[in-house]
C-alpha cells in the first residue's frame, strides 16, 4: 500500500503538470485572434480488484492520467476593426488557407490582399473558395455579378485575382424620357447621358417645339434628336420626327424611334399615354427626367470583401462585382480536427471530411453569417483559466506532499 502512494503521487504530479501547462496555454492565447481553448480530462490510470475477507470486491485507484485534452467550441467576443478584410464568423464554421501542403482551418479571420491582390493570411498563407467565372483573357470582366455560387468541397482554389482588371464599357441602346411639355410654343429640351462603343460619354437632346398651326383634337410637336459632345460644341448625329398627343395631353404616336451614336442605334422611348413624355395644359414646364442603360469603361481601384463573405472588385466608373467567395467548411465532429498550431487545424479521422450546408434547394451555402470589420477573439475565460491554474497547482503540492509521506513512512518501516 505504501508503493502504491508512490504511483498515484507520481501519476498525479504528470497530470497536473501536464493540466497546467494546457491552462497556461490557454491563458497565453487570451488574446490571440480566433483561437480556441483546450479543457483537460481526466481517467484513472489503473485499476485492481481485490477481494476482501468479507467477499466485498473494492476497486482501489492506482493513479490519474489525462485521458484527452477537448477543444472548447464556444463563441468568441467579435471584436470590430477598421479593415473590410477581417472578418468574423459567427456561429459554427471554420476558414481554410493553405500553403504549399494540404489545406488548414482557422477561425482567424485576419486576411490582406498581398502586392499581387491575392487574398492571404498576414503571415502569406492562400485563403480558399471559389473564384468567379467572370474574368477573361486579358484580365476583363466578362459579366457583372451580385454574388459567386460556392463549387463543390474538392473544387475549390486559392483565391488569387489579377493585378490590374478592366470594366468594359457598355454602349447605350436605350433611353427613355419623361417630361410635362405644358402648352407653350417655347421649345423644351430634355437629355440623356449616352455611351458609344468607343466609351465617350455623349450628350443625347431632345427638342420638343409645339407646331404653330395645330389640328384638333390634341397637339402636334416637332422633335429633334441630337448626338453631341458634352460641352455642346460637336455634333455627332441629328434626326427629326414628330409626337402627336391627344387631348388630354396623352401621347398617341411618334415617328422618333432611334439614333444612331457612333456605330450603335439608342431606342428612343418617349413612353406611351400618359406614362413618359406629355402635353398637359398646365401653362408651365415640368422639369423632364431621362433613364439610359449603358456604362462607361474602368479600371480597377481594388479589391474588398463584404459580409456574404464575397470579394468584390470596385472599379473607377464607380461599379462593383463580386469576383469570387470565401468558402466557410464544417464537420461532423468539430472536437476531433488536430491542431497542427495555435489556430490552425486540420481535419483527422475523427473530425471527419469537411463539407459544405446546402439550403431546401440543394445549393451550397455557407450556412452562418460573416461578419466583415470584425475579427473573433480567443474564447479563454481569463477569470476561469486562473482559477483552474490555482487548483492544478495546488494538486501538484499536494502530491508532492503524498509522496514525501510515503516516502517517510517506507523509512520509519525500515528502522523498525
Amino acid at each position: 500500500m505504501m508503493t502504491q502512494a508512490y504511483y498515484t503521487g507520481i501519476s498525479g504530479l504528470k497530470s497536473s503538470s501536464d493540466s497546467i501547462d494546457v491552462v497556461s496555454n490557454n491563458i497565453a492565447n487570451v488574446n490571440t485572434t480566433g483561437f480556441r481553448s483546450y479543457d483537460a480530462e481526466f481517467a484513472s490510470l489503473f485499476e485492481t480488484s481485490m477481494a476482501e475477507t468479507n467477499a466485498m470486491d473494492d476497486d482501489i485507484g492506482k493513479g490519474v492520467r489525462i485521458q484527452s485534452t477537448s477543444m472548447n467550441t464556444e463563441q468568441g467576443s467579435i471584436v470590430l476593426t477598421d479593415k473590410n478584410t477581417d472578418l468574423a464568423i459567427q456561429g459554427e464554421g471554420w476558414f481554410a488557407v493553405q500553403g504549399n501542403n494540404d489545406p488548414m482551418y482557422t477561425r482567424d479571420g485576419a486576411f490582406v490582399f498581398d502586392v499581387n491582390d491575392d487574398l492571404v493570411t498576414t503571415d502569406g498563407m492562400y485563403v480558399l473558395g471559389t473564384v468567379g467565372n467572370n474574368i477573361g483573357d486579358g484580365d476583363i470582366l466578362t459579366e457583372k455579378l451580385d454574388k459567386v455560387e460556392l463549387t463543390s468541397v474538392s473544387t475549390q482554389e486559392k483565391l488569387r485575382f489579377p493585378k490590374t482588371l478592366t470594366y468594359p464599357a457598355k454602349p447605350t441602346t436605350e433611353a427613355k424620357f419623361m417630361a410635362n411639355l405644358g402648352s407653350g410654343y417655347d421649345p423644351v429640351t430634355i437629355g440623356a447621358r449616352v455611351i458609344d462603343p468607343q466609351d465617350n460619354e455623349n450628350h443625347l437632346k431632345l427638342e420638343f417645339r409645339k407646331r404653330e398651326k395645330q389640328v384638333s383634337p390634341g397637339s402636334q410637336y416637332d422633335v429633334v434628336a441630337t448626338i453631341q459632345s458634352p460641352d455642346g460644341k460637336e455634333i455627332y448625329n441629328s434626326v427629326s420626327g414628330e409626337a402627336t398627343f391627344d387631348s388630354a395631353g396623352a401621347l398617341v404616336s411618334t415617328t422618333l424611334t432611334t439614333i444612331d451614336n457612333n456605330g450603335v442605334d439608342v431606342a428612343i422611348d418617349l413612353g406611351s399615354g400618359f406614362d413618359g413624355i406629355v402635353a398637359i395644359d398646365t401653362h408651365e414646364v415640368v422639369p423632364g427626367s431621362s433613364i439610359a442603360n449603358g456604362t462607361v469603361g474602368g479600371d480597377l481601384v481594388g479589391y474588398s470583401i463584404n459580409k456574404d463573405a464575397e470579394v468584390i472588385a470596385t472599379f473607377t466608373n464607380g461599379e462593383q462585382s463580386s469576383v469570387g467567395k470565401i468558402a466557410v467548411y464544417h464537420f461532423q465532429n468539430d472536437q476531433g480536427l488536430e491542431r497542427i498550431s495555435g489556430t490552425r487545424f486540420q481535419e483527422s479521422s475523427n473530425s471527419g471530411k469537411a463539407i459544405f450546408y446546402t439550403d431546401s434547394n440543394g445549393k451550397i451555402v455557407n450556412g452562418t453569417n460573416i461578419t466583415n470589420f470584425a475579427l473573433e477573439n480567443s474564447n479563454v475565460e481569463l477569470t476561469n483559466g486562473l482559477t483552474e491554474l490555482i487548483i492544478l497547482q495546488r494538486s501538484f503540492d499536494a502530491n508532492s506532499k503524498s509522496i514525501t509521506t510515503a516516502d517517510q513512512m517506507i523509512q520509519k518501516a525500515l528502522d523498525m
